[in-house]
């Protein structure tokens, strides 16, 4: 079977991947599996599947005394991608991050996609808020993606952390990485931010898929400097459409994008989550086509409680 970064290497037709969050703890997986049901007509190339760090909520004790109590608001990330491969046999890329695991969490979790025949990564960095810091410290997690990469690849070549080798796996993992058109949120400015990306690449990373983006100008600037640093694997372009009104002010804020002006225009016209959906569709609907008319013909999908707009836009694209 092809790796996911094969597949994309020999995309020459129109073609489109999305992503997924593992349901909620305690939710049934069956909604995960109702929109994989409304976008599999449309042969999604691969599924993504993301992975969450603990979470800190603070309840009151017998005192009253409000006092931080951890959970995991949505674990299973490596059986919902099993569940997914197993029953629809699409490909499917769990996310590996560092925020929030050990480096022996990590390890572990590496040998039981490896026993369940699931060898794609997307390796991140994740998170990187200090809520779990009293919990996990950074000293028994991996700081940096590189260093995720690093952990990875030498679990390819047969070693584990604790310095002893093994026979290296039949099927090694294949993993891609993230990048910030905008420039990630912690650079100095987008140059250096893809000298780190090209760090990543240069240590394995066989693609890039992009965090969303609403600007195409952004992205094919973003194109040209990595062409230009010398990244030579595929760029995957990632879209959110925007289909709730508080993503007109959360999206910026949580992800770091900016709002073309015209499109912003548009929004503020908006009184209701029906006209945002609309608007947000539409934009989605003429940058895909703007993507694929320049060479792009994979296109990655942010669903994020968008399963119906995805859907209309692959039905206008595909």
């Amino acid at each position: 079977m092809p790796t996911v970064a094969e597949l994309i290497r020999n995309s020459d037709q129109p073609s489109f991947s999305f992503e997924l969050l593992p349901p909620l703890k305690g939710n049934s997986i069956r909604k995960v599996f109702n929109t994989i049901d409304q976008l599999k007509e449309f042969n999604p190339l691969y599924i993504n599947i993301t992975s969450h760090r603990d979470e800190v909520v603070y309840k009151p004790n017998a005192k009253g005394i409000k006092v931080p109590h951890v959970y995991r608001k949505r674990p299973g990330t490596v059986a919902v991608a099993a569940s997914i491969q197993h029953k629809y046999k699409i490909p499917v890329v769990p996310h590996m991050i560092c925020s929030g695991f050990t480096r022996s969490e990590t390890e572990y979790a590496l040998i039981d996609l490896n026993f369940l025949g699931i060898h794609d990564l997307l390796l991140l960095r994740g998170d990187n808020s200090n809520r779990h810091d009293f919990v996990k410290t950074s000293e028994d997690s991996n700081k940096y993606a590189i260093d995720l990469i690093r952990q990875v690849s030498n679990l390819n070549n047969g070693q584990f952390l604790d310095g002893t080798f093994m026979e290296p796996f039949e099927t090694p993992f294949s993993f891609g990485v993230a990048g910030y058109p905008e420039k990630h949120e912690e650079a100095t400015c987008l140059e250096a931010d893809i000298l780190r990306l090209k760090e990543k690449v240069d240590a394995g990373g066989e693609y890039i898929i992009t965090q969303m983006f609403f600007d195409n100008s952004k992205f094919f600037e973003f194109v040209q400097k990595c062409r230009e640093a010398g990244i030579t694997v595929p760029i995957v372009p990632g879209l959110k459409p925007i289909n709730y009104l508080s993503q007109v002010k959360v999206l910026p804020e949580i992800f770091h994008t900016q709002f073309p002006e015209p499109l912003t225009r548009e929004l503020l016209k908006c009184s209701t989550n029906e006209d945002v959906a609309k608007v947000g569709t539409e934009w989605a609907i003429h940058q895909s086509k703007e993507l694929l008319v320049n060479g792009f013909n994979l296109i990655h999908f942010y669903t994020m409680m968008a399963t119906k707009c995805v859907f209309d836009i692959a039905k206008h694209v595909y």
